[in-house]
């Protein structure tokens, strides 16, 4: 093959993978691959903090891991749930990652519960750290992609963007509600699993839900007028950029099968 051929098929490899690396990151940085981090046999590498009860207290069986599955139940809440909320935390600080995590309703939403309880969870990220959640503090400081479940007749639509003592800019704004809605509607009813994710990456965090993007926003900042907020700024710095992730434990009782992540 003269030195001339060579060249030319050199430069077709390269431009090749040049391709490959711009339509698939993780085809060209091996070390950037999806990692479980629920090993499908128990809570290792998780904590479990509910209302009222001290860090790591598993209280009624909340958080089981059977069948393969982490699934959270109620039954041994006796008559009244009693907004013992609760969380259960990945044990890493996290900041640019991709998170993903399937998971189903089931079941009967817990005797005692809020109305908004019906068929809601959420993941929980950018939160506080497990250990300085006080006894009767309900949700971590944090943000929320929230999980909605359908009754079988009306719309309920799931992926809203939620904050807990923190701020975030959707459209150029900050948000002045509690909960931004996802601008893609999807309603999943009954026990079907569903696929969701959060991407964030360079202060920008994006929601999908089955594989489509349904929302996007940025800049998180701690809002100083909350208590827990002031004690998780250093220096009055309001700008968060990484935290706990957690599962909610709220009212009715969900499932999850996967909970993979993917670090930048």
């Amino acid at each position: 093959m003269t030195d001339k051929k060579k060249s030319f098929n050199i430069r077709s490899i390269l431009i090749v993978l040049i391709i490959l690396c711009s339509s698939s990151f993780s085809s060209c940085t091996s070390e950037k691959e999806w990692v479980s981090i629920f090993n499908g046999k128990d809570l290792t590498g998780w904590t479990i903090k509910i209302k009222g009860y001290p860090l790591g207290e598993n209280f009624g069986n909340t958080m089981r891991v059977e069948d393969g599955l982490l699934k959270i139940r109620y039954d041994g809440y006796g008559p009244e749930l009693n907004d013992r909320f609760g969380t259960v935390y990945y044990n890493r600080e996290l900041k640019d990652y991709r998170l993903k995590v399937e998971y189903r309703f089931v079941g009967e939403t817990a005797p005692g519960a809020p109305e908004w309880g019906y068929r809601d969870s959420g993941i929980q990220f950018h939160g506080q750290p497990p250990s300085s959640q006080k006894l009767d503090q309900a949700f971590p400081a944090c943000l929320e992609y929230n999980f909605h479940g359908g009754n079988g007749t009306d719309d309920r639509p799931l992926g809203a963007a939620c904050t807990n003592s923190m701020f975030i800019e959707y459209k150029g704004e900050k948000n002045t509600t509690t909960c931004i809605p996802a601008e893609v509607l999807k309603t999943f009813h009954g026990d079907q699993w569903v696929t969701a994710e959060i991407d964030i990456k360079d202060g920008i965090i994006t929601h999908y839900v089955n594989g489509e993007e349904i929302l996007s926003y940025s800049n998180p900042t701690y809002n100083p007028e909350k208590e827990i907020a002031k004690m998780l700024m250093i220096d009055g710095d309001t700008k968060v950029t990484g935290g706990y992730v957690s599962l909610q434990s709220n009212s009715h009782p969900i499932d999850f099968r996967k909970i993979e992540l993917l670090e930048y």
